[in-house]
């Protein structure tokens, strides 16, 4: 007897060549034995009668009868009058291969950034857009698609960008891709790997997409006004967080969003703007899109991922017109296209005006938290970034200290000392001026140490040395409703100790 797949009830495959003075009967026996161990075979589940499983297999019944009852008595199947015979419940043997790390454990109390409260994903309102989306799409919508995405979500975010954030988005220019970092991934790319400006601090994460994609990155200091056009120099894109820095929590000056438009046009370069939670403003109507100013210079990112939540992989690029055909074409040798029924199902959401409803929903809830975190912290003084957004800077005087009391605590924060770049001159910029030297050309920066250096001017030593501050990056997204309280009465236990 060989190796068989049965398609008698249930598909089966099942390596059932018999070993060295091996019988038939036992060959099926140890095959099970093993698919079952493996976990190939998982508990509950129903294996073929024995008819057609002696049929299929070339064996008589009585040899499949009699390896299914010898498995029984051992404990691995379970056979029962009216439900056939199934896969025992056994405990997981799962062995972990040599090296590999245990899977982390969840924080007690998480107030990492980076994620909005994924318990608030509106689950009744988007489980009535797929089914509408369902019922409504062509067949078409289930084969291979346009790379640049579904015309029915890139109109709907054509509208809504338009209306919303203040972006210049017709449908043929914007491109679905499966989140912001795919999206910088594919710039990248067809770009053909240029030198990139990056703010600093940043995100080292998306700093490697960017060198992973064949890119060369090169920071960009940022202080209490945003990035500094200033230190861009010959850089023929850079990349910014305009309406609420990452992590330092800054909004671009509006001077500096001048400044950027106009360095831009006149070098020929490209702005990339990161717009990850640009909706979520709480002193004013949020500011729109810097894309708007200039949108031949500037390409547009934005994404679901902390609107509705990350594990929908759906985000979308606004392209100069320039730049559309290369995009979609990385785009198509990358993975062809995103999927297509979260697309279908986005743009149903957006054109009910129900994603426009939980935004305005996640904005107040996000606003209390703010609030909550603002009324904990008291007094204390070097709070920072907290007029957008899903996350604060907390400044501190000992981050080693404070990572040391946090973990005690069992709580999670992100760090500031973790998203500068690397400096091996000790400068922190394009220009001359270094991380903590000299002002900007608009007033920007100073050496002091006060409260008006935001995060990038300060003179104080920090875990990443040269006088870069020191804080605590607080996101008050993360946690489900009911644990953040604790979680800001274990913050602020930290920071009373630091």
């Amino acid at each position: 007897m060989s190796d068989f797949w049965s398609g008698a009830g249930v598909d089966l495959h099942l390596e059932s060549q018999p070993g060295d003075g091996e019988g038939r009967r036992a060959g099926l026996e140890r095959a099970l034995r093993d698919a079952v161990r493996g976990g190939r075979l998982a508990p509950g589940t129903r294996l073929p009668p024995t008819r057609r499983l002696a049929a299929e297999a070339g064996l008589s019944r009585n040899t499949v009868k009699a390896a299914y009852d010898q498995l029984v008595a051992e404990g691995y199947l379970t056979a029962r009058q009216g439900s056939g015979t199934r896969v025992a419940d056994l405990p997981a043997v799962t062995a972990r291969p040599s090296g590999t790390a245990a899977d982390p454990t969840a924080p007690r109390f998480d107030l990492r950034p980076g994620s909005p409260d994924v318990g608030a994903f509106p689950t009744a309102a988007w489980l009535r857009a797929v089914r509408r989306a369902l019922a409504t799409a062509p067949t078409s919508a289930y084969g291979y698609g346009d790379p640049r995405g579904r015309v029915e979500l890139r109109t709907a975010l054509s509208a809504y960008l338009g209306r919303a954030r203040g972006v210049v988005a017709p449908p043929e220019r914007i491109v679905v891709t499966t989140g912001y970092v795919q999206g910088l991934a594919l710039l990248t790319r067809a770009l053909g790997g240029p030198a990139v400006g990056m703010e600093d601090p940043g995100l080292p994460f998306h700093r490697e997409v960017v060198r992973r994609a064949g890119g060369r990155v090169l920071p960009v200091p940022v202080d209490e006004r945003g990035v500094r056009p200033q230190e861009l120099g010959a850089l023929g894109a850079v990349v910014v967080t305009p309406a609420h820095q990452y992590p330092t929590g800054v909004t671009l000056h509006p001077e500096r969003r001048r400044a950027l438009t106009d360095w831009a046009r006149a070098r020929g370069a490209l702005l990339v703007e990161d717009d990850y939670d640009g909706e979520f403003r709480y002193d004013r109507q949020p500011v729109g899109a810097l894309q708007g100013m200039a949108p031949h210079d500037v390409v547009y990112l934005g994404t679901a991922s902390k609107t509705l939540g990350p594990a929908l992989r759906l985000g979308w690029m606004v392209l100069p017109p320039h730049l559309v055909d290369a995009v979609a074409d990385t785009k198509l040798h990358s993975d062809h296209h995103t999927e297509t029924l979260g697309q279908l199902a986005l743009a149903d959401l957006i054109g009910s005006h129900a994603y426009d409803r939980h935004v305005r929903a996640c904005r107040l809830r996000y606003r209390r938290r703010r609030d909550l975190l603002l009324e904990r912290l008291g007094g204390h003084r070097g709070v920072r970034g907290v007029a957008a957004g899903l996350h604060a800077l907390v400044e501190v005087p000992d981050e080693a200290a404070a990572r040391e009391r946090a973990a005690a605590a069992g709580l999670a924060v992100g760090f500031l000392g973790e998203h500068w770049h690397a400096r091996e001159d000790g400068k922190g910029g394009q220009g001359q001026s270094g991380q903590g030297g000299e002002g900007g050309g608009d007033g920007a920066g100073g050496s002091g140490g006060g409260a008006g250096d935001g995060c990038a001017g300060g003179s104080r030593g920090g875990a990443g040395g040269g006088g870069r501050p020191q804080g605590l990056v607080v996101g008050y997204g993360t946690p489900r409703e009911g644990a953040y309280p604790e979680a800001l009465d274990v913050l602020v236990k930290v920071l009373d100790e630091v």
